[in-house]
């Protein structure tokens, strides 16, 4: 432990406890979202906290099966309200599409392994030399029957293709994309169906495939080169704001504008998450990060953090939390 610590941890079992780097003591459980589905220990579904106006903006994008355009600050909740929608309709898992200044919209829609597939080929070829019609037949085939297993559905592609029911996808980022990717996504998301031109070259009869999807081992059934939506997905983009976009792709979105939390909503969101108990003891942490928030980007989760790590007993003063975990989002790191 720590010298300048040594003393608070002989102060009680909590603090004894807290010490897990250079400790040494076992990992404690983690905060309520930060819980993964591999360790069986999903965090129970919990109602995201709107008022009635953002609730139904989000009602009139579901009625209108148009696009939400979330915009905020970072930290206030915009990609979280994807998966609140998912879980509050029962839709799944949400499929995301993190965007940078690199995506294009075909990232989104599907992939082609064409190396995969030739090096494949080139393999078939070597293990089972043939000659005459027979090698004619085979290499029909590897041009044909086989290209579904070298195809993906991307994020917007699989929400496009599911038959049972429409999915949610968050296209995360919106604003950080290149100038003409919204204009692109638009005229998809207007028409509702996109072709796969590895598919449509191929001859009529041969057009057909099962492909892979994004997120699992299943499989969709791509026909005549079209992917085409039975259920027009719920889509929930996000912007920081870094940049404006056109007038026709705004158009064509409900637009909702999440406003940073006041203190009753963060107490309400202290209990939601941590529970009445660590409400008690975030009094002052909650004071503390409206003060900077009035002046720095802050993100509310930095706040349970800081809660968190108190009423799990960490050995740290109050200034010790805020430098740990309540640190500036709009600037560099330090020198």
């Amino acid at each position: 432990m720590p010298e300048s610590h040594s003393a608070a941890g002989d102060s009680g079992a909590a603090a004894e406890n807290w010490w897990v780097f250079r400790g040494p003591a076992d990992l404690p459980e983690p905060p309520p979202w930060r819980r993964f589905p591999a360790a069986n220990r999903r965090p129970t579904a919990q109602r995201y906290l709107m008022n009635d106006e953002e609730v139904a903006v989000v009602n009139a994008a579901l009625h209108l099966r148009r696009p939400l355009l979330v915009t905020g600050r970072p930290g206030t909740g915009k990609s979280t309200l994807a998966r609140a929608v998912a879980e509050d309709l029962q839709l799944g898992d949400v499929l995301r599409w993190s965007v940078n200044s690199r995506s294009t919209l075909t990232d989104a829609l599907y992939r082609y392994d064409a190396v995969g597939r030739l090096r494949e080929a080139s393999l078939r070829r070597e293990r089972e030399p043939l000659r005459g019609p027979a090698r004619r037949l085979r290499r029909r085939t590897d041009q044909s029957s086989d290209i579904g297993n070298y195809l993906r559905l991307g994020p917007l592609g699989t929400a496009l293709a599911s038959a049972d029911r429409p999915r949610v996808l968050l296209i995360d980022e919106l604003d950080k994309s290149d100038i003409d990717l919204p204009n692109d996504l638009l005229v998809v998301l207007e028409e509702g169906e996109f072709e796969i031109p590895e598919l449509a070259r191929l001859p009529e009869h041969e057009q057909t495939a099962d492909v892979l999807v994004t997120g699992s081992r299943e499989r969709v059934r791509v026909q005549r080169g079209m992917v085409a939506c039975a259920h027009f997905p719920i889509v929930v983009m996000t912007s920081n704001g870094e940049r404006e976009f056109p007038p026709a792709f705004l158009r064509r979105c409900v637009r909702l504008d999440l406003r940073d939390p006041d203190e009753a909503k963060l107490r309400d969101i202290v209990r939601q998450n941590l529970g009445d108990e660590a409400l008690a003891q975030a009094g002052d942490l909650i004071e503390a990060f409206l003060g900077r928030a009035a002046t720095q980007s802050l993100a509310t989760d930095q706040l349970l953090a800081a809660v968190h790590l108190r009423v799990t007993g960490a050995d740290l003063s109050r200034d010790e939390l805020l430098a740990a975990v309540m640190h500036r989002l709009d600037e560099a790191f330090p020198a």
